[in-house]
């Protein structure tokens, strides 16, 4: 178990995998919000990343099966955190204000929370 550099809520790009070379309209790479964090795991589910189809069978009390999308988890070092500021793909620091520790962009030096 390690900790995780990002949290629920995050903007972040994938860097390895099937979906590091997809992009989006306007011709950046394709970004997606972090649903759920598993530090044990040390994974993250990102929305719209990762999709995978599962086959479910209906049930005797009275939900229906059928085939349903969902994201599946990706590990965490996979992942990367674009800063709200300067919309850029960066790593993430750790500054020590007023007693409170705050994740700050690498590169634009900008505050996360």
């Amino acid at each position: 178990m390690s900790k995780v550099h990002v949290k629920t809520g995050d903007t972040v790009i994938l860097l390895t995998g099937k979906y590091e070379d997809k992009f989006d309209s306007k011709g950046d790479r394709k970004t997606g919000k972090v649903v759920q964090v598993s530090p044990k795991e040390d994974k993250v589910i990102v929305e719209g990343i990762n999709m995978i189809t599962k086959h479910v069978k209906p049930t005797r009390m009275g939900e229906k099966g059928g085939i349903i999308n969902t994201e599946a988890p990706v590990y965490a070092c996979k992942v990367q955190l674009v800063c709200p500021k300067c919309g850029k793909p960066t790593r993430v620091g750790h500054v020590v204000e007023d007693g409170k520790k705050l994740r700050v962009c690498k590169k634009c030096g900008k505050s996360f929370e």
